[in-house]
C-alpha cells in the first residue's frame, strides 16, 4: 500500500515539516557528490552502527570518535539512495504538515527529532552487536505516523494497492492504514533474526519511532491558536468536534 494524499486540510504553513524535507534533500545531495570511498566514511561515521555504542573499546580500536552520541540524530538526516530518500519524503510530506499544526513548530521540530533517537535506541537494543550502520529519516516519521494516527485517526487516506500489477486506489481510514503498516513492521521485525543488517530495513526503528510517537505526541501539543483550514476542499469523511478542534501520527 502507498499513500497518495491525505484528507485532512492544515490550517498553517508548515514550515518546519518543509524546512525538514529540504535539509534531507541538501544532505543528499551532498552525499551523491562526494567520492564513493568518502560516502561510506560518511555513513559509518554519522550512521548507527549498533557495535559502537555496546563494545566501546572496539568502536575506539577501528577509529570511531570516543563517546559520541550524535549518530543517533545525525543518522535521521542520511539515505541510502533516491527510492530511500523519495519514500521517506513523501511520506512526511502527506501526515507532517498536520501534526505540525496541533504541536506548532518548534514543539513539532523537537518531536520529531526525539522520536528518530528513540527509533535509534530500539534499533540499537535490537541487534546490539551489528557493525553494519543504519541510516534513515523513516524513524523519526514514523513517531509522526504514530502522533497522526493519534489524533486523526478518522482521517481518510488515499492508498494506491498494486493488485496483479494493476493500480487500484482506495479511500482508507488513517486508523485501519497506519494500523496496518504498523503491523507489517512489527511481524517483519520479528521475523528478521538479523535485524536490519539481514534485511536491509530497519524493521525495529520503525516500530520504535512508531511507538515513541504514539506514546508521547500529547505532551508536545499546542493550546489557544486556531486559523482556517490553508486549504479548501469537501472532506469524503467530517472529523467530530474534538478532531477539528486546533490544537487537538
Amino acid at each position: 500500500m502507498f499513500p497518495i494524499r491525505d484528507t485532512v486540510p492544515s490550517r498553517h504553513l508548515p514550515i518546519v515539516t518543509w524546512s525538514l524535507i529540504a535539509v534531507n534533500l541538501v544532505v543528499f545531495l551532498y552525499q551523491l557528490a562526494l567520492p564513493e570511498q568518502a560516502q561510506q566514511q560518511l555513513i559509518l561515521v554519522y550512521g548507527i552502527v549498533p557495535a559502537r555504542f555496546t563494545h566501546p573499546a572496539w568502536a575506539s580500536s577501528v577509529g570511531f570518535p570516543p563517546e559520541s552520541l550524535w549518530p543517533f540524530v545525525t543518522s535521521q538526516f542520511l539515505h541510502g539512495g533516491f527510492f530511500h530518500i523519495l519514500a521517506n519524503m513523501w511520506t512526511l510530506w502527506i501526515f507532517g504538515d498536520n501534526v505540525e499544526d496541533r504541536m506548532g513548530p518548534l514543539r513539532y521540530l523537537a518531536f520529531y527529532l526525539l522520536c528518530g533517537v528513540a527509533a535509534g535506541v530500539l534499533l540499537w537494543m535490537s541487534s546490539p552487536d551489528s557493525q553494519v550502520p543504519t541510516i534513515g529519516a523513516s524513524g523519526a516519521i514514523a513517531g509522526v505516523l504514530g502522533a497522526y494516527l493519534r489524533f486523526y485517526p478518522r482521517a481518510r487516506i488515499v492508498t494506491l494497492v498494486p493488485i496483479f500489477i494493476i493500480p487500484f486506489f482506495f479511500e482508507l481510514p488513517a486508523y485501519f492504514f497506519l494500523g496496518f503498516w504498523f503491523l507489517s513492521q512489527l511481524f517483519n521485525g520479528t521475523l528478521s533474526v538479523g535485524g536490519a543488517a539481514a534485511t536491509g530495513v530497519a524493521w525495529w526503528a520503525h516500530v520504535g519511532g512508531f511507538l515513541a510517537g504514539l506514546a508521547i505526541c500529547p505532551l508536545f501539543l499546542r493550546h489557544g491558536r486556531t486559523g482556517p483550514p490553508r486549504r479548501h476542499f469537501i472532506l469524503p469523511d467530517v472529523p467530530s468536534r474534538a478532531e477539528r478542534h486546533d490544537p487537538w501520527l
